[in-house]
């Protein structure tokens, strides 16, 4: 019984409609990113001086790998809402919320405005899960049974609505 405790707080804190809400968000962000580097940022590219081009580029696999991370992450984090993976095994190292570079600031300030939104934008939601992902290792995390329930009944209620 002490084991279900002391997996719980951390499932408890990061629910269903969290994960949710993060992974569309982050999936808009994908086809932002993708619309704006395949058509738009590629004008805008053109116009930039060599150098300036070369960043553009670096900051666009950024982009590309920040949402890379969080995508996979919240999947995990799906997955171990609805059993796919236990608790303990999700929170192993090489689930946990990957890597990413941060951006220059010299070399995002030449770019133009639409990159450096999506720039900003993606930084700021990849710091968002980064501080979830940080928050499931809190050593002091406090075990509350009362929040434990209340976790497994929000699990249960969202996730097993068709059945």
């Amino acid at each position: 019984m002490d084991d279900e405790f002391e997996t719980t707080p951390t499932e408890s804190r990061i629910t269903p409609r969290l994960v949710d809400a993060l992974y569309t968000e982050a999936l808009l962000l994908a086809d932002e990113a993708r619309a704006y580097f395949d058509d738009a940022g590629r004008d805008e590219q053109k116009q930039l001086e060599p150098f300036i081009r070369v960043g553009f580029a670096c900051e666009s696999l950024k982009v590309t790998t920040r949402i890379m991370h969080i995508v996979a992450w919240l999947l995990t984090q799906r997955a171990i809402e609805t059993g796919e993976i236990y608790g303990a095994e999700g929170r192993r190292p090489e689930r946990r919320l990957g890597h990413a570079n941060d951006s220059d600031p010299e070399v995002v300030a030449q770019l133009p405005e639409a990159a450096r939104k999506l720039i900003a934008s993606t930084t700021e939601l990849y710091s968002r899960v980064k501080r979830l992902d940080e928050g499931q290792l809190a050593e002091d995390a406090p075990h509350s049974p009362a929040r434990a329930l209340m976790g497994r009944l929000e699990r249960d209620l969202i996730w097993n609505r068709d059945a």
